[in-house]
């Protein structure tokens, strides 16, 4: 007779076919940390960006708009981003062809991954796949504008994803004392984008002690076009079950109790050792099911012994997100359709023309023209004769007495057609 947990000790799929797709410089980023990991063979890790030299790092890899960047970014231009994924649209229709799920990934408010995410959501949802996205959102120090240009993408891509995870990198920084290092910063926040993606893969493909599947997954997620967060502790020691809860609702990216209070879907997966046991689960299960109250709650667990005596637990939470809309009068910004602050108009060096004042006429003189353009035109040929123009004389300043340029007895300073007595028409 097997042992109960004998189950759990082995990976299986469930047959499905999950892509992860990294958009631009911090997607790539996290795809590089997919691949240290030993779960990496269970998903095809696919990098899009326009430099040429990041995609060369990847076994698979779409290079976007090589005629238009020459192989080199965007330049934090989103519209260029946008342009580049646009350009090579059949391509990504090819890429997201025969897929359950799809994730992707990407820093917001930079150049490719804010212009073509949503492009990329699109062509993954046209193909029948579940789309997933997990974002990042700018530091506060990054400036207004880029924030701005992020929440912009953003609102583009929830109307087609299914379910959109945010995480604002100003909360990884929480997570850290202020003097750790940026490198160590980035480095966990690629690694709690990895832990979302296992987590939810968990649920959908691997054996567990609640029997879930990719219908179950899909229930929760597709057509809901949700605005989620997530956050994935571990704990370990005898009251590791209270540890995790406590870690749960105190981490940065679920402090809103709103979140929690309106969320519609809340996603459970547990990670431990043969020796989780049943009071551990439905102590924690007890903290969240009352915290959200009215969601659908979809729980799975994972034993891997890999984990020894620590749980991990992943909470991902979904509500239905409400898209800001702009009005007519807010400034867009430049070049992408969003909105920023007011700046100052930009200095034009171009060569200005000079424009002359309009001639002063006297009454007696516009009733003369008056007279002369309502009398009806002969159909015989008038020969015009030249006049003098009704134009301002405009002193020659220094060169008021200068000599004038006289040659074969005509004065050159004249202009040709009052010298030459040439009818203007």
């Amino acid at each position: 007779m097997n042992k109960p947990n004998e189950d759990f000790k082995s990976v299986v799929d469930k047959n499905l076919t999950i892509k992860v797709v990294g958009l631009g410089g911090a997607g790539c980023n996290v795809l590089r940390h997919l691949a240290t990991t030993t779960l990496s063979s269970h998903f095809q890790l696919i990098a899009a960006d326009t430099d040429a030299r990041a995609i060369a790092q990847f076994s698979q890899g779409l290079a976007l708009g090589q005629k238009m960047t020459r192989g080199l970014g965007t330049g934090g231009d989103p519209e260029v981003g946008r342009a580049a994924a646009m350009a090579q649209a059949e391509d990504l229709k090819i890429l997201c062809g025969g897929t359950d799920i799809i994730f992707l990934v990407g820093g917001l408010g930079g150049g490719l991954a804010t212009g073509a995410i949503g492009l990329m959501a699109q062509a993954a949802k046209d193909a029948g796949a579940l789309v997933l996205a997990i974002v990042t959102l700018p530091f506060d120090f990054e400036g207004v504008r880029r924030q701005r240009q992020a929440q912009q993408g953003l609102q583009q891509l929830k109307p087609i994803a299914d379910a959109v995870i945010c995480l604002p990198n100003q909360g990884f920084g929480e997570l850290f004392d202020q003097n750790a290092s940026i490198v160590e910063v980035f480095e966990r926040s690629n690694q709690l984008i990895a832990q979302n993606i296992f987590a939810i893969w968990r649920l959908a493909a691997q054996p567990g002690l609640i029997k879930l599947d990719f219908a179950d997954l899909c229930s929760v997620t597709r057509g809901r076009h949700t605005e989620s967060s997530s956050a994935t502790v571990e704990a370990e020691g005898e009251d590791r079950s209270e540890t995790v809860v406590e870690k749960l609702f105190s981490h940065p990216f679920l402090r809103d109790e709103k979140l929690l209070r309106e969320s519609e879907a809340v996603l459970v997966s547990f990670a431990a050792g043969s020796d989780l046991t049943m009071k551990e689960v439905n102590g924690v299960m007890e903290r969240i099911n009352s915290a959200c109250a009215n969601a659908h709650i979809v729980f799975g667990v994972a034993v891997d012994e890999q984990l020894g005596n620590k749980m991990s637990v992943t909470l991902i939470v979904s509500r239905r997100g409400k898209l800001v809309e702009h009005s007519a009068d807010e400034e867009p910004l430049s070049r992408f359709g969003g909105v920023d602050e007011k700046e100052e108009p930009a200095e034009d060096h171009r060569a200005s023309r000079f424009s002359p004042p309009a001639p002063m006429i006297s009454d007696e003189k516009k009733e003369k023209l008056f007279k002369q353009k309502s009398r009806p035109r002969s159909r015989k040929k008038i020969m015009m004769q030249q006049g003098q123009l009704p134009l301002e004389i405009i002193s020659r300043g220094r060169f008021e007495k200068s000599e004038p340029t006289i040659h074969q007895g005509e004065d050159l300073d004249v202009p040709t057609y009052l010298r030459k007595n040439v009818a203007l028409n």
